[in-house]
């Protein structure tokens, strides 16, 4: 079998969009594989195409995309490269330019990857990159663009099955109608657009039937979701994300939902009282970006410091012990010790158990290139090296609290044993607690088990470890 290779970098939607774009070309009868490609990884000369999903939040991210795009071109000599996702939207002649086996799809035209497993099976037999090329520009890339800025179809790219993920992701939501002074995604992804409740519906109870215990909801900007909602009269109504969740619990039997990330002006008391449902996981992420009003105003968001702080008492009211993790950027153009300061004060209050911190990364053509005086790299780094510290001491002390109580978590896959009498899984709690789990018996992933958590391993959560606690099963 012909061999089709998927990379993907970033954010949950790209990964729902790889495994989605994944079983369209296992339907045709492709050989697909996900597992990411290293310098150490061999030659191939089955694999005939390899799509990359690249990211562009950061700098750092657009890098870590043109060195993959190399290594992929070395390493697969006679494969054409798809390459999509923000980066491809946004530099599509500067990625073209790397190698003429490369072909950009933009990221807002993304669905249009349903078209290309048909296209490729006329190579099965003999495959010449240049022709493949060519016939993806003429019969995918030049159609005419429905609507300018907005993602084209975007809810097409569902996957029923993963390949890659043990846990079920559903997107309800892409683009984004705010225009933060820092980010490119609004541009890169396009403005707002939902999925409709009565699909929403279907796909999770899709999903219920196939034996996922736990679905992600995943969205650019929950407070944006507005879905058309059906009725069986014939008429419509819209939902904001508060109704579409209470929705989707009162349409199910027994499925868990995960929340991806959220918004403060999105937790009101509706919103609390539908996640206080045990179906919805504890476990939630704020986008925050700093803790002082200044900054935040700077940053073109809509909400201040004393929202977030209300945000995390309402979550914590709603479900105590939950696990609140945050974003921050340091070194934002204007921060002074006193800004971080507000920031690290935020964060304490909050007590977040874990912070996302990241050095400022400028992003062409945003206003925040122009805003002054820069931050060196070495401060915004110290900084974000501070918070990172606190974030290491916040999750160690959460873990310690839950040592001999039972959580229920979803096994993720199964690890190398150090006994021939047990096995070891790595699985993820309904807090997102990830375990090494040890077990007497064979489990199966997906599902949902009830474990012990013994102790925080703290050597592994420094280290920035994916494994950050050890776990029995019960």
């Amino acid at each position: 079998m012909n061999t089709v290779r998927i990379e993907t970098l970033g954010c949950r939607l790209n990964q729902i969009e790889s495994e989605a774009a994944a079983n369209l070309f296992i339907n045709q009868n492709f050989d697909v594989k996900m597992e990411g490609v290293t310098a150490s990884s061999l030659p191939d000369e089955s694999t005939i195409l390899v799509i990359i999903n690249t990211c562009a939040v950061t700098q750092k991210a657009e890098q870590k995309a043109r060195r993959l795009i190399r290594l992929i071109l070395k390493k697969y000599a006679t494969a054409a490269v798809l390459v999509t996702g923000c980066y491809a939207q946004l530099s599509k002649t500067e990625i073209e330019k790397i190698d003429k086996r490369i072909v950009v799809l933009g990221g807002q035209v993304k669905s249009r990857l349903a078209r290309v497993p048909q296209l490729l099976q006329k190579y099965n037999n003999v495959f010449d990159a240049d022709s493949f090329i060519q016939e993806i520009k003429k019969e995918v890339i030049s159609l005419p663009v429905l609507k300018t800025d907005f993602p084209e179809d975007t809810f097409k790219l569902s996957a029923g099955t993963m390949l890659a993920h043990s846990r079920a992701s559903l997107k309800i939501q892409d683009g984004c109608n705010n225009s933060c002074s820092f980010c490119t995604i609004h541009i890169a992804r396009g403005h707002s657009v939902s999925l409709d409740v009565n699909r929403a519906v279907e796909r999770v109870k899709v999903l219920e039937e196939t034996g996922y215990d736990e679905v992600v909801l995943t969205t650019i900007n929950i407070a944006q979701y507005k879905g058309e909602y059906k009725k069986s009269d014939g008429t419509s109504e819209y939902f904001d994300f508060v109704h579409l969740l209470q929705k989707l619990l009162d349409e199910t039997k027994g499925i868990n939902f995960r929340i991806s990330s959220l918004y403060p002006e999105i937790v009101t008391d509706d919103f609390c009282k539908v996640i206080s449902n045990p179906r919805v996981r504890p476990h939630f992420h704020i986008s925050v970006q700093s803790g002082s009003n200044k900054i935040l105003g700077l940053m073109n968001r809509r909400y201040d410091s004393a929202a977030v702080v209300s945000a995390c008492q309402k979550l914590l009211n709603a479900k105590p012990d939950s696990f609140i993790a945050c974003d921050i950027i340091t070194g934002f153009p204007g921060e002074t010790d006193e800004d971080f300061e507000q920031t690290i004060e935020l964060c304490k209050k909050c007590g977040f158990t874990w912070i996302h911190a990241f050095p400022f990364s400028e992003r062409p053509g945003t206003p925040a290139c122009k805003l002054k005086p820069k931050i060196p790299q070495s401060v915004s780094g110290k900084r974000a090296k501070r918070l990172t510290e606190l974030a290491i001491k916040n999750k160690i002390e959460y873990i310690k609290r839950f040592i001999g109580k039972t959580l229920s978590a979803v096994v993720e896959k199964q690890i190398a044993s150090d006994s021939p009498d047990t096995y070891k899984y790595h699985c993820m709690t309904e807090n997102f607690i990830h375990c090494e789990l040890i077990s007497k018996k064979v489990l199966e992933s997906n599902k949902s088990i009830e474990v012990e958590i013994i102790e925080p391993l703290s050597d592994r959560i420094k280290k920035g470890g994916e494994i950050e606690a050890l776990a029995s099963a019960l």
